[in-house]
């Protein structure tokens, strides 16, 4: 199975993963989310991720998405994903936004993950523009 992993500071990964349920389908068992919390500390953070990921095995591959590179929650989940052995079936991106996620969320299950990200990078790159309040010849929302 493929899983798709959100983690961020503070309740932006969960805020989006109930967003991506809207769009993708709610209680979807392949994606997840966690954060770290104001107060938290890496530990215990720690934990929680570790327990989110507990039943992945080394057959499912992660598409994991982080708030920001270098940030503690997504050092934090490589830490545990190379502990446990899934690094090398692990894509991570930096800077997750809606579109991303929902492109990974309908992605094509026989595509490789090497595929998948490159598609995902390219979806968040197209999806920074000015929105036109002439209303323009761009698409509607």
């Amino acid at each position: 199975m493929r899983y798709l992993i959100l983690v961020s500071h503070g309740t932006f990964a969960p805020g989006l993963h109930n967003a991506v349920g809207m769009m993708a389908g709610a209680g979807r068992e392949d994606i997840r989310s966690t954060s770290l919390l104001d107060g938290m500390d890496v530990d215990t953070y720690r934990k929680a991720f570790a327990e989110l990921v507990a039943d992945i095995t080394a057959e499912d591959e992660i598409l994991l998405f982080a708030d920001i590179i270098g940030g503690s929650p997504l050092t934090t989940a490589m830490e545990v994903l190379t502990e446990k052995g899934l690094a090398e079936r692990t894509a991570a991106i930096g800077g997750m936004n809606l579109p991303l996620v929902l492109t990974a969320a309908f992605a094509d299950a026989d595509a490789s993950l090497t595929q998948i990200a490159t598609e995902i990078m390219e979806e968040g790159r197209g999806q920074l523009k000015p929105f036109d309040l002439d209303g323009g010849d761009e698409d509607e929302i």
